[in-house]
């Protein structure tokens, strides 16, 4: 059995993880990020990967950077063969790069080159792309710049969301690993290089981008209610106090109304005037409250006129 060390952090990384034990090819160690604060009690909580490698009996290291001696120490200790990546939230200095007999490959959740950087799932949302999938990379000193080995695609349905993308991109990206194990194992799969002209950036999410410009068109507001869709969450004002939009849909018809007006509040949603359009929001969650349905909060509250978002036109 070939000697693996595998490092990965959250559920992105966990089919992959999975994928190789029922492969019969167990990591010899995992990598992880350290345990970190969650939760209303901010308890320190492990990574997802972290809990099913423990599950597994697998040993589990969390260093707080690999640039240091005594992880590359440990990595050298460990004579892997290969070292399998997939969002592991670390970057891999040379020497570690240089450890594994087969080098270090990994997952990344585009069709590279397009849509480097830690938050691919989201952005290829945002900008409406049609297609995406994930790239199995030969990883080099860059962000993402490592030539590439394999990719499967994946076309993006309009009503999907980052999570459920995720998920979907998670087991495609398991697949192709184990398809592909042997000839990294032997070495005989050849990395292209990435076309340069084509590379663009996907920088990690903030909660302020999340806010609703009511001024935007209604497609472009369906994307990013899409795209923020587990965190963090698209949310607006409404009478000063936050609100999240957890679901939503472009609608075509015309909005006769200033951006952010409710100009409807039925069962199957709040018709809000944009920028262009209406965006009808079925799904959606009040301070301390669950999220709920449109049909839910109707049931104790007509929201029909109220002014969303600060009020600018």
């Amino acid at each position: 059995m070939a000697r693996i060390v595998y490092a990965g952090t959250p559920e992105f990384a966990v089919p992959a993880l999975r994928a190789l034990i029922d492969a019969g090819q167990a990591p010899v160690a995992v990598l992880t990020q350290p345990d970190r604060p969650a939760g209303r009690g901010r308890k320190l909580t492990p990574s997802p990967v972290k809990r099913v490698a423990e599950a597994a009996g697998l040993p589990v290291y969390q260093p707080q950077t690999l640039k240091d001696s005594e992880p590359q120490a440990l990595l050298r200790d460990l004579r892997p063969d290969l070292m399998v990546v997939a969002a592991y939230g670390l970057l891999l200095p040379p020497q570690v790069l240089d450890i594994p007999r087969r080098g270090c490959v990994n997952l990344h959740a585009s069709l590279l080159p397009r849509w480097r950087g830690a938050a691919p799932i989201q952005r290829a949302i945002l900008a409406g792309d049609r297609e995406t999938g994930v790239t199995l990379m030969q990883m080099d000193e860059g962000l993402d710049t490592g030539g590439m080995l394999d990719a499967a695609r994946l076309p993006i349905d309009d009503r999907q969301t980052a999570g459920e993308l995720q998920e979907v991109l998670s087991l495609l990206g398991a697949e192709l690993l184990v398809r592909r194990l042997p000839q990294l194992l032997e070495g005989g799969l050849q990395a292209h290089p990435q076309d340069e002209s084509l590379a663009c950036h996907a920088p990690k999410l903030s909660k302020a981008e999340a806010a609703i410009d009511w001024r935007k068109p209604a497609a472009q507001l369906q994307r990013e209610v899409r795209a923020f869709n587990p965190w963090p969450v698209s949310h607006t004002l409404l009478g000063g106090q936050p609100l999240k939009v957890w679901s939503a849909r472009a609608l075509e018809a015309s909005a006769d109304a200033p951006p952010g007006r409710v100009m409807a509040h039925e069962a199957d949603g709040l018709r809000v005037a944009t920028g262009d359009g209406q965006l009808l929001i079925d799904s959606l969650q009040f301070p301390g409250k669950q999220r709920r349905s449109a049909a839910e909060v109707l049931q104790a509250r007509n929201l029909t006129g109220e002014q969303l978002g600060d009020g600018k036109a």
